[in-house]
């Protein structure tokens, strides 16, 4: 009797079928006891609260179809059928979820209901239906790229999108999977099915989703501890880093989640790029829309490091990498290459490969500050996501500098609020200066304020965005202080190995600030750019965490020519 033949993840053969070892055991054990000592999973009581806030937004997202359904006077019976349904995707959806993390939630509706209909009604009933004083900080952007309500429910973020399909009702059985969904659509509503496809398509596409989700947990904190976790920055985010932990499980399937992880690395780093990832083939679909493909579409054989999702139509997840920070990730693959490899030989343990980065204590001695500065802090949200929607761009004209090696951008921007009593203080702020930093306001990551309206900036919608400027009134304080509100990027600079001692990026920093000041919500009376050269020993104390220490500043030499060198005899050239 023929033997029924197992079914094959991915585009090629396993590389391993073998079971786990004892000592491949023990070491996933070791591994999630560290991710739980890391605080990476939630209480069970947590979890509970996150399953009850999302059916009572199922139950409002019903009653929000059927409220609009009568303003539109259906008849009764399609009222009574109309339904809709949400859906989640992202770190929920996937199971890789932890303490205070967010929610990505899709509401789908039925044709007869339009996006205009979900940001005038959708909060009042919100706000009606949900226990008091559950809702806070609620944000509606609806004039982004994925247009959002963002908004807190009972101490859990939810970021709430919008898609309507070509149907007369959404039942609580359907699903996105087939792309017959797809027809009929607008492109923002495409744009909004994708997270919940893509990330379904993952899950179904793994060998044990078990192992996925535990090697998954300690590659996301692995990237976010080197600071290499963002798509903004050209860096991979979410999706791109669980598609390639995908792709490892389907080469090692019935792998533990800690051989995944050592096997990650290796592979990653030895892959022969730009041959691109993919967990299946790419499939033609219903649409005439673009699907990723190198031989069709010039822009895509630019694509550095492709990694293609695996839901019709396929796209790059992957297209913000530049030279420096491939080149950034490929070195970090190597370091934790070698350290996983001495945990399997009992000479390092899993919290060495989580250890934070170095980016600002010893990586670099000469780093770039962009400092978007604006005068109100409306006006600052959307012009500091401006800013950094761009910044890749500027580390792409400074790789084409002979003398630069790698141009690394910090993933995330640093946000701080300054107390100015007059025009030169005001200039000095926008300089980067921080005597005038407000001492009453903590300096906050972009990352960690997860402002709504920044965010979208930053993933490339300012231009369509409609800048809330404020009321210049409401900049000053109590006391007659101008407030200014800045964030700075910091890009680290590593000099080529030709002994070069020149650095002249004059042309590639102008052309930057010009290109931001072309926005056409720029405004130069609430808004200002400035570039400038630091060195290690003079990064701010705030960029700096608990135990770190910033660089000592290294002693001079004694030179005949007095020139425009620092303590290690770089000569810096006019930036401004």
């Amino acid at each position: 009797m023929a033997s029924t033949q197992e079914k094959q993840y991915g585009t090629t053969p396993p590389i391993s079928e073998a079971m786990p070892t004892p000592a491949e055991l023990a070491a996933n054990d070791a591994l999630i006891a560290e991710l739980k000592k890391q605080n990476n999973f939630e209480g069970a009581a947590e979890t509970e609260r996150r399953h009850t806030t999302l059916q009572t937004i199922q139950r409002i997202t019903t009653e929000f179809v059927k409220v609009v359904s009568n303003m539109k006077n259906l008849p009764q019976s399609t009222v009574a059928a109309a339904g809709g349904k949400i859906f989640t995707f992202g770190s929920y959806r996937l199971g890789v979820y932890g303490p205070g993390s967010d929610i990505d939630t899709l509401v789908v509706v039925p044709k007869h209901v339009t996006r205009e209909d979900f940001f005038e009604h959708f909060p009042s009933i919100l706000m009606r239906m949900a226990p008091p004083g559950a809702i806070e900080e609620m944000t509606p952007v609806p004039d982004a790229y994925v247009p959002i309500i963002k908004f807190e429910f009972s101490g859990i973020s939810i970021d709430l999108i919008f898609a309507r399909l070509a149907l007369s009702s959404v039942a609580s059985s359907l699903t996105l999977k087939d792309n017959s969904v797809l027809r009929g659509l607008e492109e923002r509503d495409m744009r909004s099915l994708n997270g919940t496809r893509v990330t379904d398509e993952i899950l179904d596409l793994v060998p044990q989703q078990k192992t996925f989700r535990t090697a998954l947990r300690g590659i996301k904190l692995w990237a976010q501890r080197r600071a290499i976790y963002a798509n903004v920055m050209g860096f991979p985010g979410g999706v791109a880093w669980a598609m390639m932990v995908a792709r490892v499980c389907q080469l090692y399937p019935r792998a533990t989640g800690s051989v995944v992880i050592g096997k990650f690395f290796r592979i990653l780093r030895q892959w022969k790029w730009p041959q691109p990832i993919l967990l299946k083939n790419i499939e033609d679909g219903p649409l005439q829309v673009r699907v990723w493909n190198p031989r069709l579409y010039n822009g895509d054989r630019w694509h550095l490091m492709p990694i293609i999702t695996p839901a019709y139509p396929s796209m790059c997840a992957t297209h913000n990498i530049t030279l420096s920070t491939k080149t950034i990730i490929e070195r970090e693959w190597d370091r934790a290459g070698d350290i996983t490899d001495k945990i399997y030989l009992g000479q390092a343990q899993w919290q060495d490969l989580f250890s934070k980065h170095s980016f600002f204590t010893q990586d670099f001695k000469y780093y770039l500050s962009v400092n978007a500065a604006s005068r109100t802090n409306d006006a600052q949200h959307v012009w500091s996501g401006l800013v950094e929607s761009k910044l890749r761009l500027l580390v792409q004209n400074l790789e084409n500098e002979p003398s630069i090696g790698v141009a690394r951008p910090f993933n995330k921007g640093f946000s701080r609020v300054h107390n100015c009593m007059n025009d030169e203080e005001i200039d000095a702020v926008i300089a980067g200066h921080l005597q005038y930093q407000a001492p009453d306001v903590s300096t906050e990551t972009t990352d960690a304020a997860k402002d709504p309206k920044q965010a979208a900036a930053a993933q490339g919608d300012a231009d369509g965005m409609k800048m809330s400027n404020g009321d210049l009134a409401d900049a000053f304080d109590s006391k007659d202080h101008m407030n200014m509100y800045t964030t700075t990027y910091y890009i680290g600079i590593e000099l080529s190995a030709d002994g070069t001692k020149r650095l002249d990026i004059s042309h590639q920093t102008k052309s930057f600030k010009e290109l931001c000041q072309s926005w056409p919500n720029f405004n130069s009376e609430l808004n200002a750019l400035h570039i400038s050269h630091i060195r290690n020993h003079d990064l701010p104390s705030d960029v700096f965490g608990p135990g770190e220490s910033r660089p000592e500043r290294p002693k001079k030499k004694v030179t005949m020519k007095k020139r425009n060198l620092d303590a290690s005899g770089l000569e810096l050239l006019s930036m401004q």
